[in-house]
């Protein structure tokens, strides 16, 4: 984070290492967060964006009536709950990353993630992220945005984890995450 309060951005090339279902869900969440008139591509951006990109990230979850709930939650963060979150940096469990004043913004648990989905990549041998990368990296961080919505949608951040790194590297997708 910029000692000025500012976003992060995420670090150079990031977006170099994405598959292009993942590239579109960036392009996605920063549309999102512009529409939305935040200063910054959070978490849950990134989240609401690979739900509605990525079919092998649906698969992850109980059926459509769960996604259904976590994009419902998405979606009320701009007139319920997640007012509290416009104006403000995303504050999570990941460290901050220093931030290049001239880059567009990200919060540091958005860049965190994105590192996290690349290094989930790299541990397969694959050059690039996708979406069900992103998705267990956001599990992951218990306390980014994303993972508070994923909660109050009733998913277990850890069997959504452990689904997904049962999962990692086939490619018929993600099994199904079942509700608390």
């Amino acid at each position: 984070m910029r000692p000025d309060g500012g976003a992060a951005a995420p670090r150079p090339g990031i977006e170099t290492r994405l598959s292009v279902r993942l590239a579109t869900v960036v392009a996605g969440a920063r549309r999102r967060a512009l529409r939305d008139g935040d200063r910054q591509i959070d978490t849950a951006h990134l989240l609401h964006s690979v739900i509605e990109t990525d079919p092998d990230v649906r698969t992850a979850f109980t059926g459509e009536a769960q996604v259904a709930k976590v994009l419902g939650y998405l979606v009320q963060r701009s007139i319920g709950y997640g007012l509290r979150w416009q104006s403000s940096v995303e504050q999570s469990g990941a460290v901050p990353v220093v931030a290049d004043p001239g880059t567009p913004g990200w919060s540091p648990a958005a860049v965190a993630a994105m590192d996290g989905a690349l290094a989930r990549a790299d541990t397969r041998g694959e050059g690039q992220a996708s979406g069900p990368d992103l998705l267990a990296a956001l599990a992951q961080d218990g306390d980014c945005r994303a993972a508070e919505v994923l909660k109050r949608a009733g998913i277990d951040l850890e069997v959504l984890s452990r689904r997904l790194d049962e999962d990692d590297g086939q490619e018929d997708g993600c099994q199904q995450v079942h509700q608390r």
